[in-house]
Order: structure tokens, then C-alpha cells, then sequence
């Protein structure tokens, strides 16, 4: 045990692997709660699998993975949710499309990609050990943003996501809350 400690406290991967590691239990702890409330569990999977299509783009424009990531997963929630409030789909129907089609897009853009050809696992899976310290930032600047919209907004999450139909009565804008 104790050299885990020594490892931690003497290796610069290892402390940010354990930062990150917290900072990631802080997004996830909080949306984790409106995701199982919802019964959307499927979501997760479904964001984690299709950003492959945004960073496979990003890779082959020769940008950051993560922009693309970032960009990807916006763009999935927003398709998500609009799909979901105008045409009554179940939302793990569409969940389902946008995992495959974020998947085929992805793993097409990688392969066109001339030069080195990135391990498609390792985007997929990651390695926590790998965190750098403009990871760090990005999730704590994430966090930040999650825990201070949760915050203002509490209440109005909370009605949306047990009913939806008591929170339109009470005059919340619902579709906009879906979306945020």
C-alpha cells in the first residue's frame, strides 16, 4: 500500500490521474442523478460511442481530439433532444441511431486518415494515466459550469425531470431546460 502512496506523491501522471479521477466523479455524480431520474441511462453510452464520429473529424482536419469530442457530444444532445420534444420518439430509439451513426462516422474518418493511424481503442477507452494538465482544466472548467447551472436552475430541473407536464403548468420552459 504504501507504495502506491510513494507513486502517487513522486509521479506527476499519477497525481493527475487522481485529479482527474475526482474532477470526473463531480460531472458525473451530478448529471448522473437527472440521468437515472429520467431513465436515460442508455444516454451515456450513447454520448461516450458517438463523439468517436466528432473526434475521427477532428483527427483527420488534424485538430484536437477532444475538440472535436466536445463538439460532437453538443452536437448529439442537441439532436437528441430535438428528436425526443418534436417527434415523440422514445429517446433510446434515437440514442441507439446517433451511437451507430457517431460510430461508422468516426471509424470512416480514421481510416482516411493518411499518416499514422491512431489505435481506435484508445480512443474509445482512454487512459486515466494519460490525463495532462490541460485535461485537468478542461474538466474542472466543465464541472464548473455543470455545478453552476445546477445550481441556478435547481428547481426548474428538478419539476422537468419528475414531470414534465406539472413543470410546463407552472410556467417553466421546459423544452429549454431539456436542452440546457
Amino acid at each position: 500500500m504504501s507504495s502506491f502512496f510513494d507513486a502517487v506523491s513522486s509521479q506527476a501522471f499519477m497525481q493527475n490521474a487522481i485529479i482527474g479521477g475526482i474532477l470526473a466523479s463531480v460531472a458525473c455524480g451530478v448529471v448522473g442523478s437527472y440521468v437515472v431520474v429520467k431513465r436515460i441511462g442508455y444516454l451515456a453510452g450513447g454520448i461516450a460511442h458517438s463523439v468517436l464520429g466528432g473526434m475521427g473529424i477532428a483527427y483527420y482536419l488534424g485538430r484536437s481530439p477532444i475538440e472535436g469530442a466536445l463538439v460532437a457530444a453538443l452536437v448529439f444532445a442537441a439532436i437528441l433532444g430535438w428528436v425526443s420534444l418534436r417527434m415523440q420518439q422514445q429517446e433510446d430509439t434515437v440514442i441507439g441511431a446517433l451511437w451507430a451513426g457517431g460510430m461508422a462516422v468516426g471509424i470512416l474518418f480514421i481510416s482516411q486518415t493518411p499518416g499514422y493511424n491512431v489505435d481506435l481503442m484508445s480512443f474509445l477507452f482512454g487512459n486515466i494515466l494519460m490525463i495532462s494538465p490541460d485535461d485537468l482544466f478542461w474538466i474542472a472548467g466543465l464541472d464548473t459550469l455543470i455545478l453552476l447551472i445546477v445550481f441556478l436552475f435547481y428547481k426548474q430541473f428538478l419539476a422537468v425531470s419528475f414531470d414534465q407536464e406539472f413543470a410546463r403548468l407552472r410556467g417553466i420552459p421546459v423544452e429549454k431546460f431539456y436542452f440546457l
